[in-house]
């Protein structure tokens, strides 16, 4: 069962005492910030033993979170639980949120959500924040039921909610685009602040907005800015096609020249599916891939046409049509 317990006295310690490793957002003024919707993974383990803010509390790890221009509600969620089977040793964490002036001065801190905990993935409401606002988050071990150590364990934190989460941003990496094979496409990411792309094959630079894309074979790029302290990502596929030239003509008179019909930059695409017909419409020839070209066999002098659709990767199929005429 959830347990709640409220402060009723002043926080007592805001910087752990013992001289040994800890993590580094152990105390207040290295409190690790967080994004709104992103997970951060802690473990308290090794934190100072001194008690929290909230009774019964210790191993502290500090947090910030900041609002955005609206304030009003958002959730702290605690997930991915893991804690030891230590003799001695409770297995429920705590939170408590802190509204404070920024100065880790002790008794600047007050409370806005009370001391809320589990010894399962939980999560903790917290309430008319304020717009704009920097608050305190404090994740804890808690020593309940007779135990003698309070919890030492991993977990994930994640903080969210329609005060907190980044509202107005409108970071976009631009429209998929197809090119041909050594063309070029210039990207436009916008919305960001900083801009970093990955991988930085074909780019002629990964740290602008707008870097001139040359790949050499169809490629996912991602771009990356952050925004408030917060990190956004985003993509664009640059499907490099190879454009297929379709002779108009051969002569397959067993000569061991042009023998067939040639369709060049088709090879590469394995996926490409090629169709022929006759003046009335029949097909006479149907491949998928062209691993065995058409050499017309068993077909007169004439005139006949073509469907090929190339299945592109982006999941768009651009058909080209076209005629070949057999000559005997």
């Amino acid at each position: 069962m959830p347990h709640t317990s409220i402060l009723a006295v002043a926080l007592l310690l805001l910087v752990p005492a013992e001289l040994r490793a800890q993590p580094a957002n152990s105390d207040c003024a290295n409190a690790l910030a967080l994004c709104a919707g992103q997970p951060v993974a802690g473990n308290n383990t090794g934190t100072s033993t001194d008690p929290g803010p909230c009774p019964g509390t210790g191993h502290a790890l500090w947090y910030t979170f900041t609002t955005n221009s609206a304030g009003g509600n958002g959730t702290v969620t605690i997930g991915g639980l893991d804690c030891p089977a230590i003799a001695g040793m409770d297995n429920e964490l705590s939170v408590v949120v802190l509204a404070g002036d920024g100065s880790c001065t002790l008794g600047q801190f007050s409370i806005v959500s009370g001391c809320m905990g589990d010894s399962v993935d939980f999560t903790v409401p917290v309430n008319a924040l304020q717009p704009a606002t920097t608050y305190w988050l404090l994740v804890a071990g808690v020593a309940n039921n007779g135990a003698l150590l309070e919890a030492q364990c991993g977990f994930n934190v994640t903080v969210s909610g329609p005060g907190i989460d980044v509202v107005n941003v409108d970071f976009d990496a631009g429209p998929d685009v197809s090119i041909p094979l050594g063309g070029s496409t210039q990207l436009n990411a916008t919305g960001g602040t900083t801009y970093t792309w990955s991988p930085t094959s074909g780019l002629s630079g990964n740290t602008v907005a707008d870097p001139v894309a040359r790949p050499n074979e169809s490629t996912i790029y991602t771009v990356e800015t952050t925004i408030n302290g917060c990190t956004f990502t985003d993509v664009v596929n640059v499907a490099v096609v190879r454009v297929i030239n379709p002779a108009n003509t051969f002569t397959p008179n067993g000569d061991g020249i042009n023998d067939t019909w040639l369709i060049s930059g088709l090879l590469e695409r394995p996926q490409a599916e090629v169709s022929v017909y006759d003046r009335w419409g029949q097909r006479v020839y149907h491949s998928i891939g062209y691993k065995e070209p058409f050499d017309g066999a068993g077909l007169p002098t004439a005139t006949y046409y073509w469907y090929i659709s190339l299945n592109d990767v982006t999941g768009k199929s651009d058909p080209y049509t076209g005629y070949v005429t057999i000559v005997r």
